[in-house]
């Protein structure tokens, strides 16, 4: 029997501004995503670092998460994007990075977070309730982008959902 080769350890880090290609590249490949101008991700990456996380595996970005913290809600972190590439599925990578980030310092006040989704991906609906679930948080949603009110017809709705009561202590 052939022996199983040593998982190669993930590492998470802040993105810099020189990340903001290969992350566009990860974003472009991973699919079923909306696709930002490379210039967008290169800003996400230098003005939002302390709210982004990369994933690297053997120093390649195999996972992205775009997110912020609202002027007007500095209680709530807002996931843009999280992207996972193939070498890492499997692995629990995108639970792993949002653990990251509310472990940081700039999350410190975090005490819910808000992303939206279009009912149809499954991928993201399983890692956000995971997440909650993790989290002890209760986990609501409701349409927010409507596809024709917003979208014109061209965009699935987007649903608002809402993780909060965020039990920090759950995730230790």
């Amino acid at each position: 029997m052939p022996d199983n080769p040593p998982r190669v350890p993930l590492t998470f880090r802040a993105p810099t501004s020189e990340d903001g290609a290969d992350v566009w590249d990860l974003i472009r490949k991973s699919g079923p995503l909306d696709e930002n101008s490379m210039y967008c991700n290169i800003v996400q990456c230098d003005h939002f670092a302390d709210t982004c996380v990369i994933a690297e595996l053997d120093g390649v970005i195999v996972g992205w998460i775009s997110a912020f913290i609202p002027p007007d809600a500095p209680d709530t972190l807002f996931v843009w994007q999280v992207a996972v590439g193939e070498a890492a599925r499997g692995r629990g990578v995108a639970k792993k990075m949002l653990t990251e980030l509310f472990e940081r310092p700039a999350c410190a006040d975090v005490t819910q977070l808000k992303t939206t989704i279009t009912v149809d991906n499954d991928a993201s609906w399983a890692l956000f309730n995971s997440f909650a679930d993790k989290m002890e948080a209760d986990l609501d949603h409701e349409p927010h982008y409507e596809e024709d009110a917003h979208f014109g017809g061209k965009h699935a709705t987007e649903y608002m959902v809402t993780i909060s009561d965020i039990d920090r202590t759950a995730a230790e």
